[in-house]
């Protein structure tokens, strides 16, 4: 994976998220709290032409729930 990361790379910014709030709902997360978590994460760079719009944070939420039920579905099957 590139060291950097922009609002375009919502499959990435998922992963980030589920590793970084294991314990968070995702859609327990307010848009504007989620834009927040987002660009705290490591290595999170945005682009003056890629920015932050209401659909790319209902994606990052929607992956983010995928993935976050695929770690703990992982976790029980250990």
């Amino acid at each position: 994976m590139a060291n950097t990361f922009h609002w375009l790379d919502v499959q990435r910014i998922a992963e980030e998220l589920a590793d970084a709030h294991p314990g968070v709902k995702p859609y327990a997360v307010t848009f504007v709290d989620l834009r927040l978590m987002v660009e705290a994460l490591g290595g999170f760079e945005p682009q003056p032409e890629h920015p932050v719009n209401e659909r790319i944070l209902e994606e990052i939420q929607r992956l983010w729930h995928e993935e976050a039920e695929d770690l703990h579905e992982s976790d029980d099957g250990d």
